[in-house]
């Protein structure tokens, strides 16, 4: 039996065509081809064995990109050796395989960076959860009925996203988690159930108000009933809010009530302040002829008999505007103090008790005045100068009250 040896010793073809492989352990039998070449019969297997190189290439390329997890990597590598191994093939099988095996630190390599990246994914995962759940059981005890309800549902979504912790860990969390929720759920209803209550005790205390508006809508009596609609409005405020809908529409009609009497208080004041108005232009026209009939006081008994009519004139007249009042008052009691003046005045001039008391003061002043002069020679005589000085004095202040004395009694002679 004649037999070919393959390239590099890894095969070898016999005489009946059988085709070997040459592996450490031995030659194994891989196929035979009877009716070809050994070159032929040995190239074919030889391209088998190319195939399987390929094939290993690849998976190295797969494990070393990271395609693959760990445990994919290491059966995929089990499989391929073994298929290395029994492949009926013709090629260095032994190192194909060999080279498989040095894929197994690189495998181990990977699955060490996976529990690494897992370790701090869950690490990042459990401090994410225990934020959320403070920050839920802080919701929990908070009094944001609306913006709550968002927040938990963003936190109850991101929660579903996040990877699981160890099962007592994550059902710990959760657990506090689904609690503040439950609680936060509790306490809003408890919350809206409340205002629901104040709003209709709201409703019921505006109805009443509205009621009593409506009886004072036509009065006429415009201060007290202007204080009493200030006074349901304080009520109105203190009443607190109805539903939103049913407060706007208690609130429309309230203002409509209001809006109609003030309305029509704010026209009759109008009216009131144009017939006012010309009140005061003809009661200020009257005291401007008064006055120049009157001023300055001549004869009293003429100027009393003019004031009357004056004052009867201007009785007659209505109310004047309110800023108006104080100025023409001012002016009526000025002209009635100068009519009184001057009374005083003519009663003083005519009284003889009046004139002798002014008589007899300029007398008294005028004696003393002619004694004071004449001690005043006699101590300039005697050359003494400090009492000449203190009579002088004297004489100046006599004089004085001399000009006085005597101005009041000329003005009694007039």
């Amino acid at each position: 039996m004649t037999e070919t040896a393959g390239p590099a010793s890894f095969g070898r073809v016999s005489d009946d065509g059988s085709v070997f492989v040459v592996t450490p352990e031995g030659e194994r039998m891989v196929g035979q081809i009877p009716d070809s070449t050994p070159e032929a019969a040995l190239a074919f297997f030889q391209r088998r064995f190319e195939a399987l190189r390929v094939e290993v290439d690849l998976l190295a390329q797969r494990i070393v990109n990271g395609a693959l997890s760990p445990d994919e990597a290491r059966k995929a590598v089990a499989h391929q050796r073994a298929v290395v191994l029994e492949a009926n093939a013709v090629g260095d099988l032994a190192g194909l395989a060999a080279r498989l095996d040095d894929l197994g630190p690189v495998v181990e390599e990977a699955a060490a960076k996976r529990r690494e990246a897992r370790a701090r994914v869950a690490e990042e995962s459990r401090a994410r959860k225990e934020a959320m759940v403070a920050q839920a059981e802080q919701l929990a005890e908070g009094t944001d009925w609306r913006g709550g309800v968002v927040k938990f549902r963003d936190l109850l979504d991101e929660w579903k996203e996040l990877p699981r912790l160890d099962k007592a860990s994550d059902d710990e969390l959760w657990r506090r988690f689904s609690t503040a929720r439950t609680t936060y759920t509790r306490r809003r209803k408890a919350h809206f159930a409340e205002v629901s209550e104040n709003q209709e005790v709201a409703r019921q205390a505006k109805e009443q108000i509205l009621a009593e508006a409506e009886g004072l809508a036509a009065s006429t009596e415009w201060g007290p009933t202007a204080s009493a609609f200030r006074g349901l409005m304080d009520r109105w405020k203190a009443a607190g809010s109805a539903a939103r809908g049913q407060d706007d529409e208690l609130w429309a009609r309230f203002r409509a009530i209001q809006d109609d009497f003030f309305n029509r208080r704010s026209a009759v004041f109008t009216a009131q302040d144009q017939e006012f108005q010309a009140n005061f232009e003809a009661k200020a026209a009257l005291l401007d002829e008064a006055e120049k009939a009157i001023l300055p006081v001549r004869d009293v008994a003429a100027a009393r008999a003019a004031h009357r009519d004056f004052i009867a004139a201007f009785n007659q007249l209505g109310r004047v505007p309110r800023d108006q009042i104080r100025a023409i008052d001012t002016r009526v009691r000025a002209l009635e103090a100068a009519i009184d003046e001057a009374d005083r005045r003519e009663w003083a001039r005519t009284d003889p008790q009046t004139r002798a008391t002014a008589e007899g003061t300029v007398s008294l002043f005028s004696a003393k005045l002619d004694q004071l002069r004449v001690d005043l020679a006699k101590a300039e005589r005697a050359g003494d100068a400090k009492r000449a000085d203190g009579l002088k004095n004297q004489i100046a202040s006599i004089e004085a009250l001399l000009e006085q004395a005597t101005a009041t009694l000329d003005e009694l002679s007039r």
